[in-house]
């Protein structure tokens, strides 16, 4: 069993950990009143660019075991989805969840055929410098689905699923997210970002006593992740450029497993493999992550990669990287009323790194990687999203 490889342990790509303690899932998941739940997300690095962590979805709420690798481009191995990948599937399944649910509440027959949303990033500066920063762009969220309901009326409740998505709002609403930092089990004060205000979290790698492994019974029938093999384009992989402002697409396209919630999304980079990734937006017992799960992995991921890229880059002596992280995901107002806003309170992260470095150069690191961070740069913007409707009548499309 080598632990410092995905693949190390014969485990699936994703799987759960924890059953709710309540047995029932957070309120933020399936709620259409306010309700506010903290996900808590803790990650470590493994070998090269390969990651694994598990996230609590509220407190005392379901666990996931969830993993992530870079492709080529990144010299990674393609073993799992590369964190933008979970961010890309976690707007999916979350925009489906409130459609679903405001679709429920207001009487509205509604079949969705399928979602295609694609993530714009670019990276801007120099990698080598130190000066690079990564930046997002707002999302179009295009839906194909089946209704006897008018056009406006369809278009209306899906503009208010999207303002009711707490994953979307990562996006659309600015945040200060705050930061603590410890080197070789010590809290280092945090002077280069805003300085967490939490008290202190434990260590991963102190507060679990052996690797995730899957809860027993739960399997649910299906692989959570799933890579796809596919065609490659002709020629080598291109290397991630380190200069210039370079821009970065992250297609997908999602359906419904049923009609009732289970979201399945396929994510296509140009280079590297493709992956299908489930989310779970029922009421009921959840047979896979909730969309807001693979926001908060992808977030926690993204951010780690960029700490492994320029610890790589300046061959800082660091042996370990491992977070936690908390995001507290909100609802307020009333779905009855159309009044239902998602949101998010500022992100805390937790970063606890063992290193043979000065404090000045780890404090510098958690500078260079939230501003290279792309998913830290959707976090720090306003960038909100809309929607694009290609509607058809259930008889239309039948006969």
């Amino acid at each position: 069993m080598n632990l410092d490889r995905i693949d190390g342990t014969g485990y699936p790509l994703a799987f759960r950990v924890a059953d709710s303690a309540s047995g029932r899932r957070a309120a933020t998941i399936v709620g259409n009143a306010p309700a506010r739940d903290v996900f808590r997300v803790e990650a470590r690095t493994m070998g090269g660019h390969q990651k694994e962590l598990v996230v609590t979805e509220g407190e005392g709420g379901d666990a996931w075991r969830l993993t992530s690798d870079e492709g080529a481009i990144l010299q990674g191995t393609d073993l799992a989805p590369f964190p933008l990948a979970f961010f890309n599937a976690g707007l999916h399944a979350d925009f489906v969840n409130r459609t679903l649910a405001l679709a429920r509440t207001h009487n509205v027959a509604l079949d969705i055929d399928g979602i295609t949303l694609d993530n714009q990033y670019h990276f801007n500066g120099s990698f080598f410098k130190g000066s690079g920063e990564g930046s997002a762009e707002a999302v179009v969220v295009r839906v194909q689905a089946r209704s006897r309901a008018a056009h406006a009326t369809v278009l209306k409740l899906l503009e208010a699923a999207l303002a009711a998505s707490p994953a979307h709002a990562v996006m659309a609403q600015v945040q200060r997210n705050t930061f603590a930092l410890y080197v070789n089990g010590r809290r280092c004060p945090v002077t280069r970002v805003a300085p967490s205000s939490a008290p202190d979290q434990q260590d991963p790698f102190k507060a679990h006593a052996s690797a995730p492994a899957p809860l027993a019974g739960a399997a649910p029938g299906f692989a959570l992740i799933e890579k796809v093999e596919r065609p490659m384009p002709p020629g080598a992989p291109p290397s991630m450029a380190p200069e210039g402002r370079i821009p970065i697409s992250i297609p997908g396209r999602s359906m419904l497993r049923d009609p009732t919630g289970l979201v399945a999304t396929m994510v296509t980079p140009r280079f590297g493999a493709a992956f299908n990734i489930s989310c779970d937006e029922r009421a009921g017992y959840g047979r896979a992550p909730s969309g807001l799960a693979c926001i908060a992995a992808g977030i926690a991921f993204c951010y780690m990669t960029q700490f492994s890229r320029y610890i790589e880059h300046r061959k800082h002596k660091v042996r370990a990287i491992r977070f936690v992280q908390n995001l507290p995901f909100t609802l307020t107002g009333s779905a009855a009323a159309g009044t239902l806003t998602g949101g998010l309170e500022p992100v805390d992260t937790h970063v606890f790194l063992h290193a043979e470095e000065p404090d000045a150069v780890m404090q510098n690191l958690l500078e260079v990687a939230e501003n290279t961070c792309y998913l830290h740069a959707a976090l720090r913007s306003a960038l909100p999203g809309r929607v694009e409707l290609t509607l058809m009548n259930p008889s239309v499309a039948s006969g």
